[in-house]
């Protein structure tokens, strides 16, 4: 490595994104690592994560479809609260038609158990599945998706606010992720290529 002048990468420390400890309704694990869907927007995977800038900490939201691994809605906010996953939510259903009895997974985090992001789930007649207590690996989809998009972006970037930040995300999430990027999961192609598949 050293002849051919490369170096190896770096994992950065954790840091907590998620406040199990609460009182709000709690729903079964009904995913149960089953993360492979047999068409689109029949189960999407959900979470949250945190992005250093200058300005402070931000926070990146998103929703990935089982099926292609698609990101199909994302938001970022200088905040934690549930608005952040709401937005997630709204722009996914915005722009995608989730069939009825479609589950949606998270983790047990207060805002997706929250009652205006549950309402929201209701309203679109979606199921709700969440992790078990403490296991990353129940969500795997969704935090293999954050470790690619902080070593190929967030790791290698500064970025001074959360404006900076959310157009470099765009970028990523829209263009690259979505429509360049190959997939070993996908027998290598991009998500657009096997969403358009069935359309």
């Amino acid at each position: 490595m050293r002849e051919a002048n490369l170096r190896g990468k770096i994992r950065r420390r954790f840091r907590k994104t998620t406040d199990s400890r609460h009182e709000l309704p709690i729903a079964p694990n009904l995913l149960n690592r089953q993360f492979l869907a047999d068409a689109p927007d029949h189960a999407w995977v959900g979470d949250i994560t945190y992005i250093w800038t200058d300005a402070g900490w931000i926070y990146l939201a998103v929703l990935i479809d089982l099926h292609s691994r698609m990101v199909v809605g994302w938001a970022l906010a200088t905040h934690l609260r549930t608005e952040l996953p709401v937005e997630a939510l709204r722009r996914a259903l915005g722009s995608r038609e989730p069939s009825h009895e479609m589950l949606h997974h998270t983790d047990r985090g207060c805002q997706y158990a929250s009652i205006d992001y549950r309402k929201l789930l209701e309203q679109h007649g979606i199921v709700v599945s969440m992790s078990r207590a403490g296991d990353c690996y129940d969500n795997a989809v969704a935090e293999s998706f954050f470790g690619s998009l902080k070593q190929e972006l967030v790791h290698h970037e500064h970025w001074s606010n959360l404006e900076e930040a959310h157009r470099a995300i765009h970028e990523y999430i829209d263009v690259f992720y979505n429509r360049q990027r190959l997939h070993s999961s996908l027998g290598y192609r991009t998500p657009a290529e096997v969403d358009q598949e069935v359309a």
